[in-house]
């Protein structure tokens, strides 16, 4: 099966270019977008050579798994610009539920109970599978002419393989048991943007995206341990602001507002060593 637009996508204008292997999907949109693509491009890989994660981080995407990234060109905010990592987890998490059949892999962080959902969004950009790490969400942007952005609104998948040398547990879809390849869950992810962005609206319905991704959100209501720039602050994590950035209540009470930062939950967030 071949990469493909859902119809409700295509009859909206976005566009798709598939790769067999690619350097790096967020990096060839914004080379797009610098030499004047006008955006909603899909740009996807089922291998990637050179991705990377947040801060620098290596991204591996070896055969079989989903590379893919949107080039958004948008005149709103760079801050408002930033909530589409926001959009995208939404997005995923709709798409993971459209194409992985219900009591195929165990639910939530601690593999829990009926209703609650199978997909979690984690801040501020992965989404866990039974707690562990299926996906990474990276947004890049490059300012253009005319007060406009492009933003490389990048996603990667674990679908058939995940990294076992990491310092967190991660799981691909394929582990999970979810007999899914990249090229049906582009499919559903390409139809699932497209009702996400919708309601994000140029930022004007950010408020009901993050309603929506605080019902889907890990750890909430639980403690947590926030690493920021080598220091790490911890309490019990009670919601996202207006802004999207993570709000904690610390043991003395006071309630932190995060902008950035590398979230732990459960025994990591507990441990004082």
């Amino acid at each position: 099966m071949a990469f493909r637009l859902a119809p409700t996508s295509a009859s909206e204008g976005f566009r798709l270019e598939a790769h067999d292997s690619v350097g790096s999907t967020n990096a060839l949109a914004l080379d797009h977008a610098r030499a004047g693509d006008p955006g909603k491009l899909w740009v996807v890989s089922k291998k990637q050579e050179s991705g990377r994660g947040r801060r620098g981080r290596v991204w591996a995407t070896p055969e079989g798994n989903l590379a893919a990234t949107l080039l958004v060109i948008t005149k709103a905010e760079l801050r408002l610009a930033a909530t589409l990592g926001f959009v995208a987890g939404l997005a995923l998490a709709d798409a993971l539920d459209a194409v992985v059949p219900k009591g195929r892999i165990a639910i939530g962080l601690d593999g829990g109970s009926e209703g609650k959902n199978r997909f979690e969004l984690k801040w501020p950009n992965d989404v866990l599978a039974s707690g562990a790490k299926l996906a990474g969400i990276l947004l890049e942007s490059a300012i253009l002419e005319g007060g406009r952005f492009a933003v490389a609104v990048g996603i990667g998948v674990n679908v058939v393989a995940y990294p076992e040398d990491l310092p967190y547990p991660a799981t691909s879809l394929h582990a999970l048991g979810a007999a899914c390849d990249a090229e049906t869950l582009f499919l559903a992810l390409s139809d699932a943007w497209s009702e996400n962005a919708r309601l994000w609206d140029e930022g004007r319905g950010l408020a009901a995206v993050r309603r929506r991704w605080l019902a889907r959100a890990a750890g909430l209501g639980g403690e947590v341990a926030v690493r920021i720039d080598g220091n790490v602050v911890r309490g019990v994590f009670e919601t996202i602001d207006e802004d999207c950035r993570f709000v904690i209540r610390d043991d003395e009470g006071s309630v932190l507002t995060i902008a950035a930062g590398d979230v732990h939950f459960g025994a990591v967030a507990s441990a004082r060593a």
